[in-house]
């Protein structure tokens, strides 16, 4: 009987499958939030600014899983806002309003995401779920 490796598992592969829709859901957020062209790139993982453009005109790339999980964060942060905050505005506006809870000290939620690691991403989207219970 031979080890099973982590390749064996195809849940761990990225087929593609997801990158167009992530894509085009994340640049709807970047509009509801109101990004910068520079805050968009800098959440994406700060990809080359012409492949940045491309994903843009084509809502269409190849992702890796960086990014992937990049807007994996990013919607869930935003979905747990529209449960949150049932206003639209109220919600969308959330992530550039000072905040004095533990994860932000005094700052934005957006400027502890555009800090460019994958991990302040998953602090605020984890300080969201705890506030939704």
């Amino acid at each position: 009987m031979s080890a099973l490796a982590a390749s064996d598992y195809p849940l761990h592969e990225h087929d593609g499958t997801l990158d167009g829709p992530a894509l085009r859901a994340f640049f709807r957020l970047a509009e509801a939030w109101k990004l910068r062209v520079a805050e968009q790139r800098r959440l994406l993982g700060d990809p080359p600014q012409s492949t940045f453009y491309k994903w843009k005109r084509e809502g269409e790339g190849a992702l890796g899983r960086d990014t992937l999980e990049r807007i994996s964060y990013l919607l869930g942060i935003w979905k747990d806002l529209q449960i949150l905050l049932p206003n639209p505005e109220r919600a969308d506006a959330w992530v550039r309003r000072s905040n004095d809870a533990a994860p932000f000290g005094g700052r934005s939620a957006l400027d502890r995401m555009l800090s460019g690691n994958v991990a302040d991403l998953y602090v605020v989207r984890e300080y969201l779920d705890a506030q939704r219970g």
